[in-house]
């Protein structure tokens, strides 16, 4: 400052030295001129200005010196005019600006937080705000610099697609706040980096490079990014990794995202998938139980499309099989202890050791046939102990029993439920053809629908019984080699049709009530179990007519068949007997006279007219 000082002194006297010689030099000529012109022109051309001001003439030539040094030592310091200065000290708090005026400014270092590494001898925007205050400093503003120059280096750096400085103010909803040139500008959160951010406050108060992307010149609204700065850095490392990928190659990768299905790893700009089942050779709920974010692992590659935009990856496969550390000794028939880690409705998987698995098929999880769901025997997470049924190394498969840590309940099966012997059973599940009844766990037999009831005529199971409802059954038939069992209900009771075989029997006369009309004749109802049919002629009564709903009348039994459970009446053949009995009688008559006396035609005739005057006589 002293060194400037002295050089605006040395201007000062230079100046001054030469308005003094200007003015003596002039003032001879001046007096001539004022002797030797007319008045009235040097009245005319007298500077009146300069004379109240005290100023004497000048010589021209002098005066054009005198502003040119101004010109060149001095600024015009004009009030909210931007010019250049240059930065001759730093302290603490300010930065000290030299505009070439009669003295330097003073700028505050806050007003360059986007620009940690300004330094002496940097050349920076000022607004002169106060050309002298009350102490008589030069007051200068270099954000309101920045500001009126902010708009059209913005629209620059868009047009021209340059890389700015900004400086990161705050964190706002969906992104940040940025100060680039002294305007505020948006930066998404999106637009930050290429890999999600899951903390946006470690950005705040750093100075970053960006491009501005987007302005919108009618609300003045500036968006920046510095995802895309270095998007094209990783373009061209995706190109030269995408180019050199090959199935088996390993590469280290950094966990990028978590989903339910899988993890994504960056493997430096390329994003590959490792699927959840491709993670660990256990099973496992969820991918991060076995990753974390932000991890860096090696994976190795399974395959790719023909783009190669997407990948696929795997980490389990960089450890050997479990199945190829299995021992040699186990062998189907040994038992093995496992962990329920999976049910389906076909069965359950069993985990033995650490990535080997076993499938307990619902059918080998009971000896019933009556097959359930898995998950009425077994629950995830439950130790159970089973046989091992089938293996196959090559396909890494095994196949397990649990049932075959019982007896099999067929083995004496003739002991315990020969033919003919009773039981009770519970009522499992129904078929269209007849209801299965479990007598053990493991041992089921079916009941026909025929073998229900001895009377009632069932068209479905339900109708008769209920699931679970228990039942009592008699053993009819045993096949030992199909393990099936053939029951019956209505054979632990009597037949009732054995007695009313007896009681209704073919030609018994019975009386009964019209019951319901029917198609081709009508029902009558001798009990709760006999129901006959009488056909439309047979109804027909003695004077003509035809029984009606509800009117008794005698009835004989014209068919009876206790298999079929068929009984068919007739009110007709009554009085058609009857008929028929008088016939008979008075043939057998004729035939008794005929032997004592042989009769004559007359007497024939008498006895036959004898016969009919009768029978008109009944009618």
């Amino acid at each position: 400052m002293a060194d400037k000082a002295n050089k605006e002194e040395v201007v000062v006297e230079k100046t001054e030295a030469a308005a003094t010689e200007a003015t003596t030099t002039a003032k001879p000529k001046a007096e001539v001129s004022l002797k030797e012109s007319n008045p009235e022109k040097f009245l005319t051309d007298f500077n009146w200005h300069n004379y109240e001001e005290g100023i004497d003439p000048v010589d021209d030539g002098k005066l054009e010196e005198f502003e040119k040094l101004v010109a060149e030592n001095f600024v015009d310091t004009l009030d909210d005019e931007v010019v250049d200065g240059k930065v001759v000290f730093l302290t603490d708090r300010d930065a000290i600006i030299d505009i070439n005026a009669k003295s330097e400014g003073v700028v505050s270092l806050n007003e360059f937080r986007y620009n940690p590494d300004l330094k002496v001898g940097d050349t920076v925007e000022v607004l002169i705000d106060v050309r002298e205050d009350s102490t008589g400093q030069l007051i200068l503003s270099h954000r309101k610099a920045r500001t009126i120059k902010a708009w059209d280096r913005v629209n620059a750096a868009h047009d021209e697609a340059t890389i700015v400085n900004g400086f990161v103010k705050c964190r706002t909803k969906g992104g940040m706040i940025v100060d680039v040139f002294g305007i505020e500008a948006f930066l998404p959160g999106s637009q930050i980096d290429v890999k999600p951010i899951r903390d946006y406050d470690v950005y705040v108060g750093k100075t970053m490079e960006f491009k501005v992307v987007k302005i919108n010149h009618e609300f003045k609204n500036v968006v920046v990014s510095h995802k895309a700065l270095i998007e094209a850095d990783i373009e061209e490392q995706k190109k030269e990794i995408i180019g050199q990928l090959e199935k088996g190659q390993v590469l280290e990768g950094v966990v990028k995202n978590i989903t339910s299905y899988g993890v994504f790893v960056d493997l430096g700009g390329v994003d590959g998938l490792v699927h959840i089942t491709d993670l660990s050779w256990s099973r496992i709920n969820h991918p991060n139980e076995i990753v974390e974010l932000d991890q860096k692992l090696n994976v190795v590659i399974l395959d790719f499309d023909e783009d190669k935009t997407r990948i696929q990856l795997g980490l389990k496969q960089l450890n050997a099989h479990p199945w190829d550390a299995l021992g040699e000794e186990l062998k189907v028939g040994d038992k093995v202890k496992g962990k329920v880690v999976v049910i389906a409705d076909y069965g359950a998987f069993i985990e033995v050791a650490e990535g080997v698995e076993g499938l307990i098929h619902v059918s080998e999880m009971s000896w019933s046939t009556h097959l359930r769901s898995a998950q009425d025997f077994v629950n995830v997470g439950d130790e159970v102990e089973a046989v091992v049924l089938t293996m196959d190394r090559e396909e890494r498969k095994m196949s397990l029993g649990i049932k075959q840590m019982t007896p099999d309940p067929w083995t004496d099966i003739t002991k315990k439920y020969p033919v003919g012997s009773n039981h009770k059973g519970i009522v499992r599940n129904f078929t269209n053809f007849g209801v299965f009844v479990e007598l053990e766990e493991g041992i089921d037999g079916l009941i026909y629908i025929s073998d229900l009831s001895w009377t009632k005529k069932i068209k479905h199971p339900s109708e008769f019984t209920n699931i679970g409802d228990t039942l009592e059954v008699v053993v009819l038939e045993l096949d030992v080699e199909g393990r099936k069992l053939s029951l019956g209900h209505k054979q632990t009771m009597d037949n009732p049709w054995d007695k009313y075989e007896a009681e209704f029997g073919l030609g018994s006369k019975h009386t009964a009530k019209i019951d319901e009309m029917v198609d081709k004749g009508a029902t009558i109802k001798f009990n709760d179990d006999i129901i006959a049919f009488v056909p439309s002629r047979h109804l027909e009564k003695e004077d003509g007519t035809n029984l009606v709903k509800g009117e008794e009348a005698e009835f004989q039994i014209i068919e009876f068949n206790k298999e079929f459970k068929k009984v068919v009446a007739s009110h007709m053949a009554i009085h058609k007997e009857e008929e028929a009995k008088i016939v008979k009688q008075a043939a057998k008559k004729q035939a008794a006279q005929a032997d004592e006396s042989k009769p004559t035609l007359g007497d024939a005739n008498s006895a036959l007219q004898a016969l009919k005057d009768k029978m008109d006589g009944k009618k």
